[in-house]
């Protein structure tokens, strides 16, 4: 009897399918994991906006990870959209219910591709305070990361980045990529912070509109190696491969008018796509 590896994500529903909910499952389910899931809202949008959101309600969630806690074992989580602060403040009290510990990555997500903001600003200060001490990593961009530390903008340079790495580990996140694709260099840069060590992740950049739910992808691609038992900085490495081999598979794509999908399933169900 073979069990794949799980990962659990919570997460918002995108109904154009590039982003949230449906491409956590694509990319878990490219990578051979199986996939369960709590969504945190419905969204109404599509490749050039979020018109509108309807989140569940915070008893909803509950009911959802509980029953899924009390039946299967769970190897990994992924949190996205959250939304709201009484939402932020029920994923944490969820963590902590975990049957057992596990790898858990925290996608900061605070605005869509398209502007919009996906978190209110009273939850930021929650989820600095209760839920970043308890995730295992998190993947902010540049943006993100210099909202999460009250700054205006992080600068492109090197040594900037990795002190904001820092930054965000003191503020009591354990492990800290930042990503790098927002930059305007010819080069997608991450930096991670793991374990004191600062460790860089670069690709080319690819000249394509086809990059609605790029965070989501590589956030819960890492989930997936965490969940298979790779090592944080390995499991970067191959879920930053994986993401750009699904952005270049994406590049001859026209789905919709705005910022389009990643091709996730662009390597044969069940195999490793980047060895």
């Amino acid at each position: 009897m073979t069990t794949p590896s799980t990962i659990l994500t919570i997460a918002g529903s995108d109904g154009s399918g590039g982003a949230g909910i449906q491409a956590d499952i694509k990319t878990a389910a490219a990578l051979g994991c199986y996939a369960l899931s709590v969504i945190t809202a419905i969204t109404a949008q599509n490749t050039c906006e979020v018109q509108s959101t309807y989140p569940m309600t915070c008893e909803c969630v509950t009911a959802q990870c509980r029953t899924l806690y009390s039946d299967i074992v769970i190897d990994a989580v992924k949190i996205g959209m959250l939304g709201s602060s009484a939402m932020t403040a029920t994923a944490a009290s969820l963590l902590r219910e975990l049957p057992r510990p596990v790898p858990i990555v925290l996608d900061t997500v605070l605005r869509s591709t398209s502007g919009s903001s996906l978190l209110a600003t009273d939850a930021l200060p929650v989820m600095k305070q209760e839920l970043l001490p308890l995730v295992t990593l998190i993947t902010p961009n540049l943006p993100e990361a210099a909202m999460l530390l009250g700054m205006e903008s992080i600068p492109e340079a090197q040594e900037a980045v990795e002190e904001a790495a820092l930054a965000l580990h003191r503020m009591g996140a354990h492990s800290v990529l930042v990503k790098g694709g927002h930059g305007s260099g010819p080069l997608s840069s991450d930096c991670l912070l793991h374990n004191g060590r600062i460790t860089w992740f670069s690709a080319d950049k690819i000249a394509t509109r086809n990059t609605h739910g790029t965070g989501c992808t590589l956030s819960t691609a890492i989930a997936s190696f965490l969940a298979g038992g790779a090592g944080m900085e390995e499991a970067v490495e191959r879920a930053k491969k994986y993401a750009t081999a699904a952005i270049k598979a994406a590049v001859a794509w026209e789905i919709g008018s705005g910022s389009g999908p990643l091709n996730h399933c662009q390597t044969p169900l069940g195999r490793r796509p980047i060895e």
